[in-house]
């Protein structure tokens, strides 16, 4: 019995070869802890895919979802979501869309799955989770006004402008088309410009028309060598101004300063002075969403005449804003965003008083700063193939520096109209 106790007291105090079974007692926690942290990784990674699937299944569905029905809606939610998401170890997916026709096109995705998981269950906790997330796109809640005021002049004619311009500016109407989810949804206005605007001639008795300059240099004189109102009557003639049905359709800049403003055409220097010019461009069209009719237009238009970026410029606004054009009525459930595109090849070369660029350019810079105030957004292009300056006037009447583009080919026009349709488009679509 000695011995025995004698060996007991010395194993007890022989700490030799105690590794191995610390290691075996403790094994069990740690494999335990490692589980849970793959288990809880995966969790997390899953939950991530989850989540972009059912974001990038919301986009997909955004347009589209105004015009389905419930069943059809419920249909493209689970097929375009299980297309983006398949991960073995989630079951029990369910997508449940919601759609909301007010204010625009809005859709909201409720999904719930079940995450399987590996060790949870060997330390006694469920063997599963569940997992959900919501997504939300609004397809429409913004509407856009875009005004194209466009160059005409005669130097559009050379390096292959005008046919650039055609084709880049059909393809932007048809950018601005596809955004849109209900034919309200975008408007657009065409403004060709030279040195004056053209408002159709079929308007000559318009109320917002004002006729003397046109009278003083269409008509004749009862002493036949006389051709102006001026000389006719200083040498006691008599002057007939000649029908107003003879008008052309131009009109020239309006009295200062409402030639930088966009004051409804009502009385004296608000009025839009008809002229006669003989290089009078193609005649505008108000904002519209007849797509047929304002791609007809662009393929109206036809290089000729001076440059007066000023009056097209203000002409754009006005089609945006103000009578004499029709202004479809804004919503107030939709957000509304004003847009002018200005394109030119050269410099301003003349317009009602001057026939030198920085007088003009004086004028034109009014009326941009006048409309950015407005809140307008403002593109301008300069098309340079002929090797003029930048022009300082364009990059200062540009919303910002991202939004003046200079360009060196015709062909670039129609890359940089496509790059300008792809942002106004994404104006239409929020997440």
């Amino acid at each position: 019995m000695a011995r025995w106790n004698t060996l007991w007291a010395r194993f007890r105090k022989d700490c030799r070869a105690g590794v191995a079974p610390l290691f075996g007692l403790s094994i069990l926690p740690l494999m335990g802890a490692a589980g849970i942290a793959i288990d809880y990784t995966q969790i997390s990674a899953t939950r991530t895919a989850f989540q972009s699937a059912l974001d990038a299944t919301a986009l997909m569905m955004a347009k589209a979802a105004a015009g389905q029905s419930d069943a059809e809606r419920q249909a493209n939610a689970t097929n375009y979501f299980n297309a983006l998401f398949s991960r073995s170890n989630t079951t029990n997916v369910q997508i449940t869309p919601v759609y909301d026709g007010t204010g625009g096109s809005k859709l909201s995705l409720n999904a719930t799955a079940t995450v399987n998981t590996t060790f949870l269950n060997l330390i006694g906790l469920p063997n599963q989770t569940g997992i959900a997330a919501t997504a939300q796109s609004t397809w429409g809640n913004a509407r856009l006004r875009v005004a194209l005021v466009l160059d005409n002049t005669g130097s559009m004619s050379s390096s292959g402008k005008m046919t650039a311009l055609k084709t880049a500016s059909k393809n932007l109407l048809t950018q601005l088309q596809t955004a849109a989810n209900v034919p309200e949804d975008v408007y657009v206005s065409v403004v060709p410009f030279s040195k004056d605007v053209n408002v159709g001639a079929a308007n000559y008795t318009a109320s917002w028309l004002r006729w003397d300059l046109w009278d003083a240099a269409n008509g004749a004189c009862s002493i036949s060598k006389y051709t102006s109102q001026s000389s006719c009557t200083s040498h006691s003639g008599t002057w007939k101004p000649k029908d107003h049905s003879t008008w052309n359709g131009c009109v020239t800049d309006r009295d200062q300063n409402y030639d930088t403003t966009n004051d409804a055409p009502l009385t004296g220097g608000t009025l839009y002075p008809a002229e006669q010019y003989s290089s009078c461009p193609a005649a505008l069209l108000g904002l519209s969403n007849d797509w047929t009719a304002l791609s007809s237009k662009i393929d109206d238009m036809q290089p000729n005449g001076n440059t007066n970026q000023a009056i097209g410029l203000q002409m754009g606004w006005q089609s945006l804003t103000a009578s004499p054009f029709t202004v479809p009525a804004r919503d107030p459930n939709y957000t509304y965003t004003d847009v002018i595109i200005l394109l030119t090849d050269g410099l301003n070369t003349e317009d009602r008083w001057y026939t030198n660029a920085s007088s003009i350019d004086t004028r034109q810079a009014k009326t941009c700063a006048n409309i950015k105030a407005a809140g307008i957004v403002l593109y301008t292009v300069q098309v340079n193939t002929g090797n003029d300056p930048t022009s300082t006037l364009l990059q200062n009447c540009a919303s910002d520096k991202n939004k003046f583009f200079l360009l060196t080919s015709a062909n670039q026009i129609v890359a940089t109209f496509n790059q300008i349709g792809t942002a106004l488009s994404s104006l239409r679509l929020s997440m």
